[in-house]
């Protein structure tokens, strides 16, 4: 039991999330804890504030949710469409935005997009056109499910044009690559805090626009624990209705500032994530493989890779795990036939370049 203990915790992880943690972060876990009521909780929660809206590039409002990214996937539908709405699919998490739509009695409109591909400005607008009852409009940035990223600035674009509300599910994307809220009209962004900012999961966070929560004022039967318009009147004192996860709040505004203040600033960190990306891309194109979306739509953050012939996803997945690298199995429709490899949180090259090794050695194997 001491030596799988053991094992366990020497495992360098490269999943999709929950990822590894950045060691300042975990050090600013550590600390005791204070009431969420108290002056040392208000400075937290002003510090967090203005640090997001500086990175999100908005003067929106910040919320914390103690939930995954799926909580502010159910408040946005809540708050914000009374009927109808329309939600882009291209992978597992599009289809879950669907599924929750529908659990809140909302008619949807799927605009699903054929398995690795992106959603194209031009099929959005005659979507639009063909439906312009729809309220809203909810996009997945970065499909985690398969490794792609959708154009989103060319999809705000066309969502804005026609006058909808959009709602961006930027989970495994914040943090990793640049979104501009306020310009691209943006009205509600959320992410976890298990994903790009290399922070535990508990932690739910998301810019929400004045569009958006006068839609909220106005909307009934939207329930409580989610209620934007409640929770904006906790803001203006800096606090939050319920108890929030302090301990990741800490390690949130941890990670921004030493982005901010000793890494050179977002768009600093914005390039390690590429270059991550890249080596990883070039290395497992380099032994043979091929990776599962289209071709320039890659994902930033997410690697997803077909399984080299005779083996499945899950067998590379296993086979690397016996070797100390935690990879993702592939996930949704494509769970056999992929196997994932992320890039997100506290990843060494070195680390990288050893996993590309073993992933080399597991794939020559079964040659």
């Amino acid at each position: 039991m001491y030596l799988l203990m053991v094992i366990h915790l020497q495992l360098k992880l490269f999943t999709v999330g929950p990822v590894a943690c950045y060691p300042q972060v975990l050090e600013e876990m550590g600390r005791q804890m204070f009431s969420h009521r108290s002056k040392d909780y208000i400075d937290l929660h002003k510090d967090l504030t203005f640090l997001l809206k500086e990175f999100l590039e908005t003067e929106g409002e910040i919320f914390f949710f103690p939930s995954s990214g799926t909580g502010f996937m159910e408040a946005s539908v809540r708050n914000c469409v009374e009927r109808k709405m329309l939600i882009c699919v291209n992978g597992s998490f599009g289809e879950r935005y669907v599924e929750v739509a529908r659990a809140n009695g909302k008619e949807v409109v799927v605009l699903e997009t054929k398995l690795g591909e992106p959603t194209m400005p031009d099929v959005l607008d005659d979507y639009l056109r063909r439906n312009p009852d729809v309220e809203a409009v909810a996009i997945t940035h970065n499909e985690t499910s398969i490794g792609l990223i959708n154009p989103l600035e060319k999809l705000a674009s066309v969502v804005k044009s026609h006058g909808k509300l959009l709602f961006v599910d930027a989970v495994s994307s914040m943090g990793g690559v640049d979104i501009k809220v306020d310009k691209w009209g943006i009205d509600v962004c959320f992410t976890s805090s298990q994903k790009c900012f290399g922070i535990p999961p508990g932690l739910a966070v998301a810019s929400v626009s004045a569009e958006a929560l006068k839609k909220s004022a106005n909307m009934r039967n939207k329930g409580w624990y989610f209620d934007f318009i409640l929770y904006k009147k906790y803001n203006e004192r800096f606090s939050t209705p319920t108890t929030p996860p302090i301990p990741q709040m800490l390690g949130l505004r941890r990670i921004l500032k030493i982005i901010r203040d000793e890494w050179g600033g977002k768009y600093k960190y914005f390039e390690l994530y590429r270059e991550r990306n890249r080596i990883i891309r070039e290395g497992v194109e380099k032994i043979g493989l091929t990776l599962f979306p289209k071709r320039g739509f890659e994902s930033p953050t997410v690697s997803c890779i077909n399984a080299p012939k005779g083996m499945s996803g899950d067998e590379v997945y296993e086979a690397m795990r016996a070797r100390g690298f935690e990879l993702a199995h592939g996930y949704g429709k494509v769970k056999d036939v992929t196997f994932r490899i992320g890039n997100m949180g506290y990843i060494e090259f070195k680390d990288i370049h050893e996993m590309l090794k073993n992933l080399e050695e597991v794939v020559k194997s079964k040659g």
